[in-house]
């Protein structure tokens, strides 16, 4: 458990120690105008209430509470957002870009990560997020809602000294998407923390979950159940599924006993679940996560999101590790991209690796989610353009997905923080070194390996046909496809 911050003690961050007088002064400066904007606010907060677009003064989440004031509000594209900014302001912004893809949203979703992130605002840094303006998947519009809950904190408080982007899980996908498209406006954005960042992009990055999804069906057959309507898997679950998440759970429980005893399972169970675990090289404590994906992800994709046409191929991949490999390949389900669907699917959420921010990320190397191999794939996307040298990646030994620890978060900051003001990147081992400083403060240990290094995407997620290429998406593709009317997915 992580050990709470007296609310009497402000942890300082060694970075903001080593800062010049002339930038104390300027924050100082800019706390003060911040304290005249709020008087103002106060002053006619009838005025501002009728407009969800100015940000709104709010109640902070447990813990925030006497250490910052706290705004929420709504943009113009119907997007919720929460902003905090510390009462001890270094005068820094981090922009947040939520995981997912929600299927649903509403004004809790960015209150609540500011709850989970709340060592951001403990280490001095104003912190916005937006909940997008919609549920489902989109990832130029989720990036386009975070840009604009960016500007909406400089329109109400001023640019902040330095602003960096933090995006965790699909959020990664999200940020580093924001730097591609916004990073190179003026003040925009000076840095990219991305952990357990989705990186791969959508063409590729789901290659997984869509072999999940056939191979579960060739050993199970029960989704769909030979009596039910069939239809055609890399739909995910057909449009007018009333199928649900527990009754996906049921059905994976009757075929693998997944949620049983080994002792408990019978020898078909048994051996259908040792199948799709060695086929799919996924783990199997996260397997019932990932079937979820494989089918209601892809469902709000195909369905949703490309009207019908379907961007993922099995085509020429190979299965191996089961039982009867010869069997599996050869009654397997296979199916070929509709290759407009597959542009578009990339054009959203593929990478083209053209970042010229410093960019730090951190990764759990046993993450069961969003597996480690997809650092070597972000690697892979900026080497490919020629931006390597902008990006700094560090691992640790942490076996959970959704949260890292807080006093490895105060320290990435921190790290990003010094090598934007100074030029001086930073190494894993030096980042590994002054993790202790920051768990001294939040007693929630730091567990770096700053010798590890990922194997290649291809060991983990098996490639379809070109796709050991990196980047997915080239500067030359994305700049060809967006002269094609209705390209990509519409917000």
């Amino acid at each position: 458990m992580t050990t709470p911050v007296p609310p009497t003690f402000r942890p300082i961050s060694p970075t903001r120690v080593l800062r010049s007088t002339a930038r104390r002064t300027r924050r100082a400066a800019m706390a003060a105008a911040l304290t005249v904007t709020l008087l103002h606010t106060l002053g006619v907060a009838t005025t501002a209430s009728a407009d969800t677009t100015v940000p709104a003064v709010a109640a902070c989440p447990p813990g925030l509470v006497e250490k910052a004031t706290c705004y929420t509000g709504r943009d113009t594209n119907g997007a919720y957002y929460t902003m905090a900014v510390p009462k001890h302001w270094n005068g820094s912004l981090v922009v947040h870009a939520h995981g997912g893809p929600d299927f649903s949203y509403d004004s809790s979703t960015p209150t609540e990560d500011l709850q989970r992130w709340a060592v951001m605002v403990d280490e001095g840094y104003a912190w916005a997020a937006s909940s997008y303006r919609r549920g489902g998947y989109g990832v130029r519009m989720a990036a386009a809602d975070t840009e604009n809950v960016r500007r909406l904190f400089v329109d109400r408080f001023g640019r902040p000294e330095r602003t960096y982007l933090h995006g965790q899980s699909w959020g990664g996908n999200v940020a580093a998407k924001v730097a591609e498209t916004y990073g190179r406006q003026y003040g925009a954005y000076d840095g990219v923390l991305l952990t357990n960042g989705f990186l791969a992009g959508g063409s590729r990055g789901y290659d997984a979950r869509v072999d999940l999804r056939v191979v579960y069906q060739y050993y199970c057959r029960n989704l769909p159940r030979p009596t039910e309507p069939q239809y055609p898997l890399w739909q995910g679950l057909p449009a007018d599924s009333t199928i649900t998440p527990g009754e996906v759970r049921a059905r994976l429980q009757e075929c693998t006993g997944i949620g049983s005893a080994p002792q408990d399972r019978t020898a078909l169970q048994q051996r259908h679940l040792e199948d799709i675990l060695a086929v799919t090289r996924l783990p199997q404590r996260s397997l019932d996560e990932h079937l979820q994906y494989a089918t209601f992800l892809l469902q709000d994709i195909v369905t949703k999101r490309l009207d019908g046409r379907n961007p993922f191929s099995n085509e020429g991949v190979r299965y191996d590790g089961s039982h009867n490999d010869k069997g599996l390949n050869a009654g397997v389900a296979r199916f070929s991209a509709d290759p407009t669907a597959r542009r578009d699917l990339s054009y959203d959420s593929d990478l083209t690796g053209q970042v010229t921010l410093p960019v730090l990320t951190v990764h759990g190397i046993h993450d069961p989610q969003v597996f480690v191999e997809y650092e070597a794939a972000y690697r892979a996307t900026l080497r490919g353009a020629g931006q390597g040298g902008h990006l700094v990646q560090t691992f640790t030994t942490e076996t959970e997905h959704g949260e890292l620890s807080r006093a490895e978060y105060a320290n990435s900051l921190a790290a990003l923080d010094t090598w934007s003001r100074t030029g001086r990147k930073p190494t894993p081992g030096s980042i590994a070194r002054s993790c202790g400083m920051f768990d001294h403060i939040y007693g929630a240990g730091c567990f770096y390996d700053a010798e590890f290094h990922p194997a290649p995407y291809a060991t983990k997620v098996r490639p379809r046909p070109g796709g050991l290429r990196w980047p997915a998406m080239t500067v030359a593709q994305e700049r060809a496809w967006s002269r094609i009317e209705g390209v990509g997915i519409a917000p």
